[in-house]
């Protein structure tokens, strides 16, 4: 998605700076490489990735005595966090996570990120075309992927049996009649980190794509105007979903990862849905237990009388990109974290999707290997909306989606709020 950003002022002010990454290399008196310590800031908290992901540093140091690898792991709130400070210091670390799009855009203007087109040329062919794409902007590339794929609904196949569903909901109106069955059941319908918000976006966005369609989706980023009907019919029916109370007790103050949020209330068998990435059932098994074969997946349903594609898919994935200012041997590490030997352990951990071509027969689990279907079939792609859009227009979404599914705001008032700010950084 290509559109016109505006900086914020922060950024604006050190844009001239570039970033700082804060390495040095120094040659050694003998002629040979000197030390080089690399800032690498990510996300992977759970296992396998967590693990993994210190594997292949520590065998890239091994391989080049002369770096030192210096990682920063955050969770997801905490990390969008510190990403903030990127833009607002002028300080980019050597290497880190990035979800692509209006963010990272944001980033690469504010002249924080380097452009590694010519440094990657050589491997760029290996990657498929819709796992690059987040990472490139004007025919230039910023970062290269780690991971791709789709929100969708995790299930509990004993629950659902419990309440009598036979089959997982295709439609947006059976999906809210499944809902009343499993409460009828004395089963929570669904777990939900509210207080982190961006999963409560999951339902809006979809429901807007199912609705408004994609397109239209699209044409409000680059209009900045949300006030239209089918995005306030997508709240009207989100609104709809939550009068029902289908979350767990106490989800407006739950995390996502902590032992007692969002993936540990799905993974101990105590809700019966989750929408989520394709990282759920590794996060699931972190947090809680796991619901080993009982765990099942089914796409966002369509909506009846909608203009949208049931086809059309929601997600993203990660990627690396690198710090203006970061040495040679930071791009060097991207493309070994990225080669194929190295990635497909990933893939083969169920840790991530393929963003290789040929990775697919890597993919061993079998809900994994259905998101990697839907994926691939996928009549079209939306990525997450908070990183889609410029960062403080992301953020509007997910703040007042969380304030519909609290109650506070109406349906109208959200769509207005989304193009207010929207208005003021486009």
């Amino acid at each position: 998605m290509k559109r016109s950003l505006v900086l914020i002022a922060a950024a604006v002010l050190v844009a001239g700076c570039g970033g700082a990454g804060g390495s040095a290399q120094q040659e050694g008196t003998d002629g040979s490489p000197g030390q080089v310590t690399l800032e690498w800031w990510h996300l992977s908290t759970a296992e396998p990735l967590k693990s993994l992901w210190d594997q292949r540093a520590k065998e890239f140091m091994a391989q080049n005595p002369n770096v030192t690898i210096k990682a920063t792991v955050l969770e997801n709130d905490a990390y969008k966090a510190k990403l903030t400070t990127i833009t607002q210091s002028g300080q980019a670390p050597d290497l880190f996570a990035t979800w692509g799009g209006g963010v990272l855009q944001q980033q690469i203007e504010a002249g924080l990120v380097k452009d590694i087109s010519t440094d990657v040329a050589d491997v760029l062919p290996n990657f498929t075309p819709a796992a690059l794409s987040a990472y490139q902007f004007d025919g230039k590339t910023y970062g290269l992927p780690t991971d791709i794929g789709v929100v969708g609904f995790w299930y509990n196949k004993e629950l659902f049996q419990q309440a009598g569903i036979t089959e997982p909901p295709a439609t947006w109106s059976a999906f809210l009649e499944d809902v009343k069955k499993l409460k009828a059941a004395g089963i929570t319908p669904i777990a939900l980190a509210g207080k982190e918000k961006w999963p409560g976006h999951y339902y809006w966005a979809y429901l807007a794509m199912r609705i408004a369609g994609l397109d239209a989706l699209k044409q409000a980023a680059v209009d900045n105007d949300f006030n239209r009907p089918d995005f306030v019919a997508a709240g009207q029916q989100l609104k709809a979903l939550a009068d029902l109370q289908p979350f767990q007790k106490g989800f407006l103050g739950a995390g996502y990862g902590t032992p007692d949020g969002q993936a540990a209330t799905m993974g101990n068998g105590q809700a019966a849905m989750e929408l989520m990435g394709q990282w759920a059932p590794a996060t699931q098994a972190d947090a809680g237990k796991g619901l080993g074969e009982d765990l099942g997946f089914f796409p966002f349903p369509a909506v009846e009388g909608g203009k949208g594609s049931a086809g059309d898919a929601f997600g993203g994935g990660g990627g690396l990109a690198v710090g203006t200012d970061a040495p040679p041997q930071a791009v060097e590490f991207v493309k070994y974290m990225t080669a194929m030997e190295n990635h497909s352990k990933a893939v083969e951990a169920g840790g991530v999707l393929p963003v290789l071509k040929g990775e697919e027969n890597a993919v061993e689990d079998p809900n994994l290997k259905q998101v990697a279907t839907m994926l691939a079939g996928a009549t079209g792609y939306q990525l997450y909306l908070d990183q889609a859009y410029p960062p403080a227009v992301g953020q509007q979404v997910n703040d007042s989606v969380a304030e519909l599914i609290g109650g506070t705001k109406t349906p109208e008032e959200v769509a207005q709020d989304i193009t207010e700010v929207a208005k003021s950084e486009g």
